[in-house]
């Protein structure tokens, strides 16, 4: 049986958190190369629910696919962070012992998906909007802005199992790179981005030269960098 894709939260909340938190503490690598910590006891909750200061917690979603009731990958996307044409994913991670399965390619798929169907809705309520101004004499409220660009932030410490992955999936750095603390643990962090849809591919990433990418599973972006 085949991965399923669903959204995390909302009436499955508790059952997803208890999922979400199994599923850091199967790479506790991870945790280890960007907090210096091992998983804690509320990171599934954490990264469930963590926003920037300031951004709406309605503008956060995070996905997850399932294989029956195990949780093999997680990702977040930020819609409109930090500017309202940017969908800023915080996290994407696999599942320890799933890797070089695809889950991670595919798990950004679903996260391109999901910023993609955003962007339409935005246009489509953005036509919406202009119909109306032109039909009133009062004044209107801006129309939304439609998602144009995906951004991450890679940590340093994290650089060496993150960049190969982020590449092959078409982003390249930005060439901003701001200071990352956490606790004693101090680096960097540098931001990636790529366009939402990129000419002549067909969900968005590259397809790998000759067969499958070995390069798709590493948990590469955290959200506690500050984008």
């Amino acid at each position: 049986m085949g991965t399923v894709a669903r959204p995390l939260g909302g009436p499955t909340a508790a059952r997803d958190v208890v999922a979400l938190q199994d599923l850091l503490e199967s790479v506790s690598d991870y945790a280890s190369r960007t907090t210096g910590y091992p998983p804690g006891p509320s990171d599934g909750l954490s990264a469930l629910i963590g926003v920037p200061d300031g951004f709406d917690p309605a503008r956060k979603h995070g996905l997850g696919l399932w294989d029956g009731d195990q949780l093999v990958a997680f990702g977040d996307v930020l819609l409109g962070y930090p500017a309202p044409e940017v969908a800023y994913i915080g996290l994407l991670v696999v599942r320890g012992g799933r890797h070089g399965r695809g889950l991670g390619r595919a798990m950004h798929d679903e996260v391109v998906a999901f910023a993609r169907a955003s962007a339409s809705a935005s246009a489509s309520a953005s036509a919406s909007a202009s119909a109306s101004a032109s039909a009133s004499t009062s004044a209107s409220v801006p129309p939304p802005v439609a998602i144009t660009r995906l951004r991450l932030g890679i940590v340093a410490t994290n650089a060496d199992v993150a960049e190969p992955f982020w590449h092959s999936l078409g982003y390249e750095p930005t060439g901003e790179t701001k200071p990352y603390r956490y606790d004693r643990l101090e680096s960097t962090v540098t931001l990636w981005e790529r366009p939402l849809e990129r000419p002549g591919t067909f969900d968005g990433s590259p397809g790998p030269p000759g067969g499958r990418d070995r390069r798709e599973e590493p948990p590469c972006a955290s959200d506690r960098a500050s984008p």
